[in-house]
């Protein structure tokens, strides 16, 4: 597949930021959003992409059309590569409406937040499913046709894009993809899909319901005792629970899974090292001054992912025997704070008392 032609189901921050460099490359990429305004100014100026620094922004020009628009791929070439990055809870429509435009030998890429790929396989095929993940990208769909990163980019101090295949082997397509995503940022072709998955989500969970639920952008909330202490709480549920179903677990937040894990038990040792390391994170350039995305979504008025992140942690842990009060407690603060119930306050998770 020398040339082939890509679709970004859901052009929002990593959707956007990932396929303006393809396009800027030269690909034949052609973006599907939701959002009207955004597909108008995509449209009429282009995708611009902005970092926080050492990157000079750019703006290129990109194909872009309205979800209500995808019939017309019926009179075009068919899609190769369609990237879905849409929220988990459209991943089974956007990934349907798609598929019938796909090419004999086209796949979908699952470049999302949580762990979709059984969805998808649900409706393409265990065959056409890849996965990908952007670790620590902060990124933010700002404005209509505007992508902003709150960083620079990470090349070799931290590689952000993983991409696998479900069954663990190298392939060719799953190196295509890696090569599409290195335009962007450092990325590799990982045997460990689901490990890398499970740390990601771990790694989520662990700050995007925080966000959400207090209003906090990612530096404020880490440099809070009491809410980093139950953070860790929340990864160590999430790690032990990733364990048991028998993922070999990555790097986590620059740590090592289990000193998160021990450190959300309450072992002294390992919640110094945690201090220490997250601590350190908040110094550098940058250093978390970005809200997460599920934080965005709070402020935009959306729905967020908590079922799917933290709510998904507590399911998973219920199959193998693990119980995960502070996940399950997150989730719910979270879900009263989008039923209006409750204002984000980070005195939500202060007052929780948990055993």
């Amino acid at each position: 597949m020398s040339t082939p032609r890509i679709a970004i189901v859901g052009a929002g921050a990593v959707g956007g930021y990932a396929g303006a460099y393809m396009a800027q490359a030269g690909h034949d990429v052609t973006f599907v959003d939701p959002w009207p305004e955004h597909v108008e100014a995509m449209r009429a100026r282009g995708l611009t992409i902005q970092h926080l620094k050492d990157v000079p922004e750019f703006t290129v020009p990109v194909k872009a059309i309205h979800i209500t628009e995808l019939q017309s791929f019926a009179k075009q070439r068919l899609v190769d590569i369609a990237f879905i990055c849409m929220k988990s809870y459209d991943t089974a429509w956007a990934t349907a409406m798609v598929a019938q435009y796909l090419a004999p030998g086209g796949y979908v890429v699952s470049l999302q937040n949580c762990i979709n790929e059984e969805v998808i396989a649900g409706v393409v095929g265990w065959g056409r499913v890849l996965g990908a993940i952007a670790s620590l990208i902060t990124v933010e769909l700002a404005a209509p046709g505007l992508v902003k990163r709150a960083a620079g980019k990470s090349g070799a101090a931290h590689t952000v894009y993983r991409v696998g295949e479900p069954h663990g082997r190298i392939t060719p397509r799953a190196e295509m993809v890696t090569s599409l995503l290195a335009l962007s940022d450092s990325a590799l072709t990982t045997t460990n899909l689901w490990g890398e998955r499970w740390s990601k989500l771990v790694a989520n969970v662990m700050g995007n319901g925080i966000a959400a639920a207090t209003g906090m952008v990612a530096k404020d909330a880490t440099a809070d005792d009491a809410i980093r202490a139950f953070a860790a709480r929340l990864g160590s549920e999430a790690i032990r629970v990733g364990q048991a179903l028998g993922y070999e677990l990555e790097e986590i937040l620059h740590l090592d899974p289990e000193i998160i894990a021990r450190a959300g038990e309450g072992d002294a040792e390992a919640r110094a090292a945690y201090d220490a390391q997250r601590l350190a994170d908040t110094q550098k350039p940058g250093g978390g001054a970005h809200r997460a995305s599920m934080g965005q979504d709070m402020v935009k008025g959306r729905r967020t992912e908590i079922e799917f992140l933290n709510g998904f942690v507590v399911a998973k842990g219920r199959e193998v025997g693990i119980a995960a009060p502070a996940n399950a407690a997150l989730t719910e603060i979270v879900k009263r704070v989008e039923r209006g119930e409750a204002q984000p306050s980070p005195d939500l998770i202060r007052a929780l008392r948990l055993n």
